[in-house]
C-alpha cells in the first residue's frame, strides 16, 4: 500500500485490481447465469464491488491490513477512491465483454505482474494475505 494515504486518491495501484475483479466478476456470473441480462449480470458485479468496497472500509479489515508489512498506517479508502474503484470494475467487466479472452487474461496478468514488481503486493498477494498472512511473503513485501 506504500504509505497510509495511498489509498485516498482517486486511483492507486489497486485500481488494477478492481480492473481484474471486473475480468473475474463477468466470468463467473456468465458461468452461472449464461442467460441473464447483461445489465443485471452487471448489477449484481456491482453490488458484490460495492459490498466489498463497504466491508474493506470497516476496522476489521483495516486492522488486518495494518498486520501487513505494506499497510502499516491504512486508514481506508476515500469515498471517492471507492467509487473510482466500483468505476474501474465496471470498465473490467465490459472489456472482458467484449473482448478476446486471450486478451483479457494477457492483460490481467499483465497487470498482475506489474503491479507485483512495482510495489510487491498485487489481487493475488492481497487475497492471500486477507485469508492468512505467509511469514514468507511478508519478508518480500517488507524487503527481505
Amino acid at each position: 500500500m506504500l504509505s497510509s494515504g495511498n489509498s485516498q486518491h482517486l486511483t492507486d495501484w489497486y485500481t488494477f485490481s478492481h480492473i481484474i475483479h471486473g475480468f473475474l466478476f463477468y466470468l463467473l456470473l456468465w458461468l452461472v447465469f449464461p442467460k441473464m441480462p447483461v445489465s443485471k449480470r452487471l448489477l449484481i458485479a456491482m453490488g458484490i464491488e460495492i459490498g466489498w468496497e463497504i466491508l474493506e472500509n470497516t476496522p476489521m479489515v483495516i486492522n488486518h491490513y495494518r498486520q501487513q508489512a505494506l499497510a502499516q498506517g491504512y486508514t481506508g479508502d476515500s469515498i471517492i477512491n471507492s467509487v473510482v474503484d466500483t468505476l474501474a470494475m465496471m470498465a473490467g467487466f465490459f472489456m472482458a465483454r467484449k473482448w478476446p479472452v486471450w486478451s483479457i487474461v494477457a492483460i490481467g496478468l499483465g497487470m498482475e505482474l506489474f503491479v507485483g514488481m512495482m510495489i510487491r503486493d498485487n489481487l493475488t498477494l492481497n487475497v492471500l494475505n486477507l485469508i492468512h498472512i505467509f511469514p514468507a511473503v511478508a519478508r518480500w513485501q517488507g524487503g527481505g
